[in-house]
């Protein structure tokens, strides 16, 4: 009987996932953990498909028209939207660069998987919430509970500074300066670093709130923790926004007509730096953008302010 011969997709997957991204690459763990989930959906599909356990699946088995199979079952099946499918893509993409670096000998599939484009999603208009609203958002919050208090100041921080959700739930304290110049560290995508103002209200609210929770400013603890005591999620924080968004809504009833998020408190420090003469070079650095490119797409918004105001 002829012996099997080695197995390489397990041993691509372990060394990818053990030692090129965190060691090598230095890969944050937001972004190891959506590379790895991405690939536990692909290889559970391939398995599914060819009827085999994922334990006998070889580097072959991930070939085009399985992973094209694999990105239709994505936006058919599990009804995910063109971002959600070209982010799994990106991480089949990236996890083909490096076989195609290990295994050269696996370079014509690495080249035929890694020329799957992308598919182009059609831009959304930008939802965010004007003054008002995130006035009324901040009076509807019942600070004189613990939960209150946390909420309060959590988004507080996050109008304040347009943090992305992530950057907000990884802030220790050691990342707040709550003495003048009050300021904040912020580490964005890549674990890039860049320090961003607070309004002295801001440092009040979230000197309050430490005091409160006796945090040590010169530790490395979480600010923002659930009630079980751990870390809150980007998933708490936005089950967190939701729920102050419904109880607002009673005040601003114009809540309920938009399609809110997270990234929509982003989208607010953006659209009112932006009304109140902040130019869009000053914007990109203050929000952590890679490229001005991305912040670009408020300038459609500021046009439609001042045709509105002309």
């Amino acid at each position: 009987m002829n012996a099997k011969p080695p197995n390489l997709l397990g041993a691509a997957i372990r060394d990818y996932f053990t030692d090129y991204l965190p060691h090598l690459r230095g890969t944050s763990p937001h972004t190891l953990h959506s590379y790895r989930d991405s690939l536990v959906l692909l290889l559970r599909f391939v398995a599914r498909e060819r009827k085999t356990p994922i334990t006998d699946l070889d580097l072959m088995d991930l070939d085009p028209p399985g992973v094209l199979a694999f990105l239709r079952y994505l936006e058919q099946e599990r009804n995910n939207g063109v971002s959600t499918r070209n982010v799994r893509l990106s991480a089949i993409h990236a996890f083909f660069h490096f076989v195609a670096s290990r295994n050269p000998e696996h370079m014509e599939l690495a080249q035929r998987v890694l020329g799957i484009p992308f598919k182009r999603a059609g831009q959304r208009a930008i939802h965010y919430l004007e003054y008002e609203e995130v006035d009324a958002v901040l009076k509807s919050i019942n600070r004189s509970t613990v939960q209150g208090s946390r909420d309060y100041a959590l988004l507080a921080t996050m109008f304040n500074t347009g943090a992305r959700v992530q950057e907000v739930a990884d802030l220790r304290a050691c990342d707040l300066q709550l003495t003048k110049p009050f300021q904040v560290r912020l580490f964005g995508k890549g674990r890039k670093e860049r320090y961003c103002p607070l309004w002295p209200q801001t440092a009040m609210v979230l000197k309050a709130f430490c005091d409160q929770r006796n945090l040590d400013l010169r530790s490395e603890n979480r600010v923002f923790m659930n009630h079980r005591g751990q870390p809150l999620s980007r998933f708490g924080i936005r089950h967190i926004l939701s729920r102050c968004l419904a109880v607002a809504s009673a005040d601003a009833p114009n809540l309920r007509k938009k399609r809110l998020h997270p990234h929509s408190v982003r989208h607010s420090t953006a659209v009112a730096l932006l009304k109140s003469g902040v130019d869009l070079s000053t914007i990109s650095p203050l929000l952590g953008h890679a490229s001005p490119a991305t912040t670009n797409r408020y300038a459609k918004v500021d046009l439609e302010m001042k045709r509105k105001a002309i």
